[in-house]
């Protein structure tokens, strides 16, 4: 793989990358040795990921079984319901492939009611969860299930597990026999997953050349577990230690190769989750390229990273560095130097205190369902209802210069789009537009699929963040079999419970709910574009 990093002071950089070498940290990780962070039980067991491409001949064997026997049964669509580590990398793989995999990760009902709308005579789906209770996953696995019956499928025939040995979704698949169940690595947690069951298995029946990425892997974990001063890893995680001492805690992702297509969201969830704690933490902004806004413009908060092709970049805050390589080794070379970074900042990686007090709102607010009196909006204003209290905003434009006043110069806003990931894609336009207008870097995210991701981060990373969360009515609403909720529900309960969360660690929360899709969000950019800019990109 090539790596080319830049610091602005060299001396920084030689002396932690010294003190990491000193304490063995590469090795160390390569051997194990989860007392580089903690004793926790929790850390202890999350180890496994070191020796996953290693392992993962066998496993590939039976992917490559299975796939054989599908496509002799006629099943070659594949579909993929799981979050976060679940699905983020196995989607990948598929990109950078250039072939279908389908994944389901929304509660949105419209979005879900698409997915199992088509036809399904030749269609298998995945259901991935480590924990085996994931609400999404049990939730899509349930229509799926109630959709195949309607068109006289048995729903088992057409259902392949990979979860944790012993868990309530391994149970299931045993007893109503599902079509194949594969057991992840306890040991292994959902973000670096990327070269176990969770990564393999959908990428695989996809049509992914999975031996290949397996045995690129495999070939990079020496290097990366070395302790030597030319280890890319070793390298990187001192680039991203020594950038949050600095406070240039925002990582800027581009990639510059359609190869990579998609790694940057992938390396979002593990940075974000791995990092973002305890008040510390790096915090990833995908953008489209190195000309979007938050890249072309950054200024002194901001680390700049290139995905594929070097590419001719300066970072004012003197932070850039171009990599290249596989997808295999990047795996690998992103869980190695994330871990290291980790050890510089001095967080453990492999936790998340934070995510759990989301998903207990939101079950709070599933539990109360249609008894409990709906939220009354502050002010209505054409196609959308705002929720929030204001000091003096009246209108939305108001609304939303108020949020913006409250980030600091050097923070960020936080998009979180509780929409359609499919027919609603074009609203991640309004991250360029909001980072222009706030003044700040600016992250976006579809609910649910970000509380698997920068989630962790928004809770328990830098306090230095305010959030535009939108929700929206329901294009049609689907119920969820055997649940007296439906996905309607379901989707508004996680959109308030993770705005309620933020709210209790003081993370300021604007909420605009758009009662025409399509019409709301053309209002909600306009409102956007008439706040005139706090801070301003380009000027320190």
């Amino acid at each position: 793989m090539r790596l080319q990093n830049s610091v602005p002071v060299t001396e920084d950089y030689e002396a932690e990358a010294a003190r990491l070498l000193e304490s063995r940290v590469p090795s160390r990780l390569g051997a194990k040795d989860s007392t580089l962070f903690t004793d926790a039980v929790d850390t202890v067991q999350r180890m496994g990921w070191v020796d996953l491409p290693q392992r993962a001949a066998q496993l590939v064997d039976e992917i490559e079984s299975l796939r054989s026997r599908l496509e002799a049964q006629g099943l070659r669509s594949i579909s993929l319901t799981g979050m976060g580590g679940s699905s983020l990398a196995p989607e990948v793989m598929a990109e950078a492939a250039g072939v279908r995999l389908e994944v389901v990760d929304s509660t949105d009902p419209n979005q879900v009611a698409e997915a199992i709308g088509t036809d399904l005579s030749h269609t298998v789906l995945i259901v991935a969860s480590k924990s085996g209770t994931t609400i999404e996953t049990d939730a899509i696995r349930r229509a799926f299930s109630a959709a195949f019956e309607s068109v006289g499928i048995d729903p088992a025939s057409r259902l392949i597990a990979i979860t944790d040995p012993g868990t309530e979704l391994d149970e299931l698949a045993t007893e109503q026999g599902f079509l194949a169940t594969f057991h992840a690595d306890p040991t292994v947690g959902g973000r670096y997953s990327a070269l176990s069951a969770f990564g393999l298995v959908p990428a695989g029946l996809a049509g992914v050349d999975i031996r290949a990425i397996a045995g690129s892997a495999a070939a990079a974990v020496d290097g990366f577990a070395a302790d030597a001063p030319d280890n890319p890893a070793l390298q990187f995680g001192t680039w991203l230690g020594i950038g949050h001492a600095r406070a240039t805690e925002k990582l800027v992702l581009a990639e510059t190769t359609p190869a990579l297509s998609g790694l940057s969201k992938w390396v979002e969830q593990l940075v974000a989750e791995s990092l973002g704690k305890d008040g510390q933490g790096i915090l990833p902004v995908v953008v489209d390229g190195t000309g979007d806004v938050g890249f072309s413009d950054a200024r002194a908060d901001a680390m700049l990273c290139t995905l594929g092709p070097a590419t001719d970049v300066t970072a004012p805050s003197g932070f850039d560095s171009d990599l290249d390589g596989d997808l295999g080794e990047l795996f690998v070379f992103w869980e190695f130097a994330t871990a290291i970074a980790g050890y510089s900042i001095g967080v453990d990686p492999f936790d998340q205190p934070d995510v759990e007090s989301a998903k207990a709102h939101a079950r709070q607010a599933l539990s109360q369902g249609s008894s409990s009196a709906p939220a009354q909006p502050a002010f209505r204003e054409e196609q959308i209802e705002v929720f929030g209290e204001f000091d003096e905003a009246t209108d939305l434009v108001g609304a939303i210069g108020e949020l913006f006043a409250q980030v600091d110069e050097y923070g960020y806003v936080g998009v979180q789009a509780f929409l359609d990931r499919i027919a609603d894609a074009h609203a991640e336009d309004l991250r360029a537009l909001v980072s222009q207008h706030a003044g700040v870097q600016t992250t976006f995210g579809f609910g649910p699929r970000y509380l698997h991701s920068t989630g962790q981060y928004h809770k328990g990373g830098h306090p230095n963040g305010v959030y535009l969360q939108i929700t929206a009515e329901p294009r049609t609403d689907l119920l969820v079999p055997g649940r007296r909720y439906g996905f309607t529900e379901l989707q508004r309960a996680q959109a308030l419970g993770d705005a309620a969360a933020l709210q209790e660690k003081g993370r300021p929360v604007l909420r605009v709910h758009l009662l025409d899709r399509a019409q709301g969000l053309e209002q909600l950019g306009r409102a956007i574009a008439a706040v005139e800019p706090k801070h301003h990109f380009g000027v320190d």
